[in-house]
């Protein structure tokens, strides 16, 4: 019986590996369903093209797929099953009610696998959000308001003792500590109040900054999230200090679920009702099947919510600080506004009455606009359905993305797209327009924010707080602190993984 030689083997083994790379580039160019889509033939072969812009470049694909479009127009094929579209009156199409599902490789950017946000199921998904829809609907989060209020105020206080010690504000930290002992204490019951930290230490944010630098890691290997949590904590802190607060609230949110299910388990067990219910309660109800409450589920779910709630609304707040404070002449157009139902700095003021209020409106438009808070891909997959753009008719199954930076910049739909510019908003709606659907901070469709009311009584009571109580100046603090040079799920600036901002109080206002 004729034996290769180990070298033969290895020989045969190459040789029948590059046939079939050589066989799938042909098929992938040639015969794929979305072969005859516009894009580079080096992205269509695979995601080599993206793994160089953003693993080897970092973050930088977002860049290369705005050429694509100006080379090819506006639908380009990214990698070998994605399509791109870049074209705002599209969005509603993509991000629509109808059932679909969210791409594998896209949510492994998150680093889980367990929660909502990363359910790829249509009806799963949907199971899911049912069990947390209650505690977001506009009439629940209302009824937050006296919580809000008082974490509002303590910012503000911490705000006035920075200006009697004469120390400068990190204001992106402030609003960061305000909105997570917010969503803490809404979550499970007890805020984690690191307004208290003398430098608002704030481990759901460093959470959220660890999984953001690994995004596009985890999206090339989804599996690296498993190899992560088994690695001693002293050595992944070696390599990223914030580490220690990725482990810090990934363990809280573990004990704190695993307490919760002690608890809905004993003998007698009653779920509470109104106020006293919170998140976990709902997700630990011995009404939801066993399997939606196992462990890694819980936790994922909790790190989910906590992260989304703290870091999404604080870079929105910081962004929109920056440009009251850098533009004073649209701070005095909106303190003039606020005046006119808050006649004190601290006078009494309702969710209600602010929203009524539009050039606040406007500001908090501009700020959601330009925050750029998720700027990543976000493909949907329409999996029994055809979509039809123009003269393409797109595959079932095809996973389709839109990116909100194209969109929140497009100077077709937002001249000098860059102007931070709320009066923009009220022209808009003078004119019979309806700029606000081209507002997508918060997605469209079924797999809309479930925090969007939470986000806007935040951004409602902190600007006006912020802008009727304080004059301030910044401080070392410019565009390019906000500015965006690459994505790593929100937009960044080059060389670093959070937005900072610092200002200078020069007055408490007291009348």
């Amino acid at each position: 019986m004729l034996q290769m030689e180990p070298v033969s083997m290895l020989t045969a083994a190459l040789v029948a590996l590059m046939g079939y790379f050589i066989a799938q580039t042909i098929y992938r160019l040639y015969f794929h369903p979305l072969s005859k889509f516009p894009g580079p033939k080096i992205a269509a072969v695979g995601r080599f093209y993206e793994f160089y812009f953003d693993i080897i470049k970092g973050g930088m694909y977002i860049w290369e797929i705005q050429r694509m479009h100006e080379q090819y127009g506006p639908i380009v094929r990214v990698n070998h099953r994605e399509l791109h579209i870049k074209d705002p009156d599209y969005y509603a199409e993509v991000y629509s009610s109808r059932k679909q599902e969210k791409d594998f490789h896209a949510v492994s950017a998150y680093g889980m696998t367990h929660s909502m946000i990363t359910t790829l199921d249509h009806d799963h998904h949907r199971f899911r959000r049912s069990l947390l829809n209650s505690f977001f609907s506009k009439r629940a989060v209302a009824s937050l308001e006296p919580m809000v209020l008082e974490k509002v105020n303590r910012a503000a206080e911490r705000i006035e003792e920075a200006f009697n010690q004469n120390e400068l504000v990190p204001f992106d930290k402030v609003f960061a500590a305000v909105t997570a002992d917010i969503i803490s204490k809404y979550s499970y019951g007890r805020s984690v109040d690191y307004l208290e930290n003398k430098d608002y230490h704030n481990d759901f944010r460093d959470f959220g900054n660890v999984a953001g630098n690994l995004s596009h890691i985890f999206t090339f290997l989804p599996g690296m999230m498993g190899v992560v949590k088994v690695i001693p904590e002293a050595w992944l802190q070696a390599v990223q200090p914030q580490a220690v607060g990725f482990f810090s609230m990934r363990n809280l949110v573990r004990d704190q679920s695993l307490a919760m299910l002690k608890e809905t388990r004993r003998p007698g067990y009653k779920s509470p009702e109104g106020a006293e219910r919170n998140i976990f309660h709902a997700l630990c109800d011995p009404a939801v099947p066993e399997k939606e409450k196992e462990i890694e589920r819980l936790t994922e779910e909790g790190l989910g919510v906590l992260a989304a709630g703290t870091e999404t609304t604080a870079r929105t707040l910081t962004v929109g600080t920056y440009y009251l404070y850098q533009d004073k002449s649209v701070l005095h157009k909106l303190r003039q506004e606020l005046k006119e139902v808050m006649p004190e700095p601290d006078s009494p003021i309702t969710w209600a009455q602010l929203e009524k209020l539009p050039y606040l409106n406007g500001v908090i438009n501009e700020s959601l606009r330009l925050s750029h808070t998720l700027i990543m891909r976000l493909p949907r997959i329409a999996k029994d359905q055809s979509l039809a753009y123009g003269e393409y008719v797109i595959p079932p199954g095809t996973p389709v993305s839109m990116i909100s930076y194209f969109i929140h910049l497009d100077p077709k739909i937002f001249p000098d797209p860059q102007k931070f510019d709320p009066d923009r908003w009220i022209r808009a709606t003078e004119m019979g327009e309806r700029l606000s659907k081209y507002n997508v901070s918060f997605t469209k469709g079924n797999r809309i924010c479930l925090g969007m009311n939470l986000a806007y009584i935040e951004l409602y009571h902190m600007f006006a707080t912020m802008a009727r109580r304080f004059d301030m100046d910044l401080h070392n603090t410019t565009f390019d602190n906000i500015r965006v040079d690459r994505e790593f799920g929100p937009g960044l600036p080059e060389g670093k993984n959070v937005i900072e901002g610092y200002a200078k109080v020069t007055k408490v206002l007291t009348e």
